[in-house]
């Protein structure tokens, strides 16, 4: 079989060499695509192909992708948790040195000097006083999302010498571990808005975090602090922060995401959106998606899709189908009686659900022909069926163990 895959903006060539030339045809005019692997690229506005069985985004963020409507058609979206942390984690370590040294004003004072002017030097060690900043030992570091780029900023921070605290309802048992112990926890976000700092936001895009720091949130801070956000622009409402730093109670807001509400302002330093724009971080999140991507085309395997419970079954067989479903009761018994009906034996079945969402691999020991398909599509709540063949490699190699048996 040979599968198609459309690219949308660049994606790193390291990551698309390892789709097969031989099963695979890459590029971004490739159109009936089994699957689009993208990175920033708004695909809320476009029309996406019914033949599309699988969406990646070369990156963490999802909110370019509707994947809501993804979930509906039962297309899996896969990101790159992880991928790009250390390039994030950098680049906020850049914003808070930056911040506390007041670096960007500095340079701004230089950059309007008179190169010709008769004064200079003494205008220069006039002009230095007002940008005399602070040293990070000791200083409080509030991190809000203990993420895989959450760990690595406390971690950083902490062998410079600060104090950090941290907050996360949602944090994972994997992330737990990652995180250093000095770390303290905070019950709340105006808990530990109050004892920061510094404060940098680590936390997705989703309706429960959007302006998550807001005009009363903000009125808790500590007076004189500093706001990064390398997350997301809409995690802060920007109204409520650009009055913030009017009025004093932020000293200085640094971020990725450069709006027409932040430019301009003499408290902001707003990057062009170079959180992961390395080379190494692109590559990172190329990679890690392709193989994504490949493991369930060809064979029904999930990791890292953000809609999709995480699913892997060995190959028992060379005939598999992979259903995916609404979380319902009584699916896997209509499923199981479909193949039954069809004379199919199966082999070995996982089930795993997420939420609303519940995904089913079955093998089975003969074809499974398109009317057995099209009688699984056909039942209430299932959203996606296909035949995932095993390559006929693998075939042999099943009829080979089958044979020594």
């Amino acid at each position: 079989m040979r599968y198609r895959i459309q690219t949308i903006n660049q994606i790193a060539a390291q990551g698309l060499e390892r789709f097969p030339a031989a099963r695979y045809e890459v590029g971004p005019a490739v159109d009936a695509p089994d699957a689009i692997v993208v990175r920033s690229h708004d695909m809320h506005r476009m029309e996406i192909a019914p033949s599309v069985k699988a969406i990646g985004r070369a990156g963490a963020g999802t909110n370019n992708i509707p994947v809501a409507a993804m979930s509906r058609r039962g297309v899996p979206v896969f990101n790159a948790p992880g991928a790009n942390a250390n390039a994030v984690k950098e680049l906020v370590l850049t914003a808070l040195l930056m911040a506390a040294r007041n670096v960007v004003p500095a340079l701004h004072f230089v950059a309007a000097l008179d190169r010709d002017a008769a004064d200079l030097d003494a205008r220069v060690e006039a002009g230095k006083k007002q940008f005399a900043g602070v040293e990070l030992p000791q200083r409080m570091l509030g991190i809000v999302g203990l993420g895989a780029i959450g760990s690595l900023v406390a971690d950083t921070a902490i062998k410079l010498g600060m104090r950090v605290t941290g907050f996360d309802p949602e944090i994972t048992v994997d992330a737990a571990w990652r995180l250093p112990s000095a770390v303290r926890r905070a019950h709340s976000i105006e808990e530990l808005l109050r004892v920061s700092d510094f404060v940098t936001l680590h936390v997705p895009l989703v309706p429960v975090t959007r302006h998550l720091i807001d005009e009363r949130r903000l009125a808790a801070a500590k007076p004189g602090a500093v706001l990064l956000n390398f997350a997301r622009d809409a995690v802060v409402d920007e109204h409520a922060v650009v009055a913030a730093l009017r009025s004093g109670r932020l000293a200085a807001y640094l971020c990725d995401f450069p709006t027409k509400a932040l430019i301009g302002e003499p408290k902001v330093v707003a990057l062009p959106h170079l959180g992961a724009s390395t080379a190494e971080a692109e590559e990172n999140c190329a990679l890690m998606v392709v193989d994504q991507v490949r493991d369930y085309l060809e064979d029904g395997a999930v990791r890292n899709a953000v809609n999709f419970p995480n699913v892997e079954m060995a190959r028992e067989s060379p005939y598999r189908v992979a259903i995916a479903n609404a979380n319902v009761p009584n699916m896997l018994g209509q499923i199981s009686s479909a193949m039954a009906q069809a004379g199919l034996n199966i082999h070995n079945m996982v089930n795993k659900s997420r939420g609303e969402m519940a995904y089913t691999l079955v093998d089975v020991d003969s074809p499974v022909e398109v009317p057995v398909i099209e009688r699984i599509a056909a039942i209430d709540g299932v959203l996606s069926v296909r035949a995932i063949p095993a390559e006929a490699i693998a075939r042999e190699t099943f009829a080979g163990a089958a044979a020594g048996k």
